[in-house]
């Protein structure tokens, strides 16, 4: 393909989602290689030596790691193909979108995992955090039909792949997320209406059962 662009996935990871989003609203041309996590490819060792993590974006043979330094640098080397950036123009508005994605990873994905990965006191905690962490989201919504206003933009693409946790939460945690938060779920149900997102997210009860399984494996040990 012309871009010689591949990036290496795994079905379930709400980073790797990110990043096949953030193609898709481009409608960028990609290879996917599914990775096995449990026994990773030399190419991503190779690639990235460091974290030896997924996602990473190969371009020309040059790697890209961590989702959210993909997803930028997808916005800025593809800038007209899309009628819209998903970084906002205005330094302080990028520096806005930039904050709350990084939000999303230092809050709702730790807290996320001890909700369905926990038990007793440490789960209970966990989804009180998680209660608070998605009400803060909210709040920084407020009435806007995303989060950068108008247009589906970075902080959107940042947080919706944690949309397909959402079954495991309300089960493992027992609570409902649209009673706590209803404004944030009618915006993502705006979110999946984009072919871009629906396209890329996997089934929440697909996920819930890997991450059962996932859950299982670890309390055997």
């Amino acid at each position: 393909m012309a871009d010689e662009l591949v990036l290496l996935d795994f079905w379930h990871s709400p980073f790797a989602m990110r990043v096949r989003i953030a193609l898709a609203e481009k409608g960028i041309e990609y290879e996917s290689k599914e990775e096995d996590l449990s026994n990773k490819s030399s190419l991503l060792l190779k690639m990235n030596p460091v974290y030896k993590q997924i996602p990473v974006l190969i371009h020309k043979g040059r790697p890209i790691c961590e989702s959210l330094i993909i997803v930028e640098y997808i916005d800025e080397v593809w800038p007209h193909k899309s009628p819209l950036r998903l970084l906002p123009s205005s330094p302080y508005d990028k520096a806005n979108a930039m904050f709350w994605a990084d939000y999303v990873d230092k809050k709702i994905y730790p807290s996320g995992k001890l909700v369905w990965g926990a038990t007793g006191e440490v789960q209970e905690a966990a989804k009180k955090e998680m209660i608070e962490n998605l009400k803060e989201l909210e709040g920084e919504l407020g009435d806007k039909p995303y989060f950068g206003g108008e247009s589906f933009g970075f902080t959107d693409v940042a947080l919706i792949p944690f949309y397909t946790w959402f079954y495991a939460l309300e089960t493992c945690g027992d609570f409902s997320i649209i009673d706590k938060c209803p404004k944030l779920v009618a915006w993502t149900k705006r979110c999946m209406q984009r072919e871009s997102v629906s396209k890329s997210l996997p089934d929440q009860y697909k996920v819930y059962c890997f991450l059962m399984e996932l859950k299982n494996k670890f309390e055997a040990k």
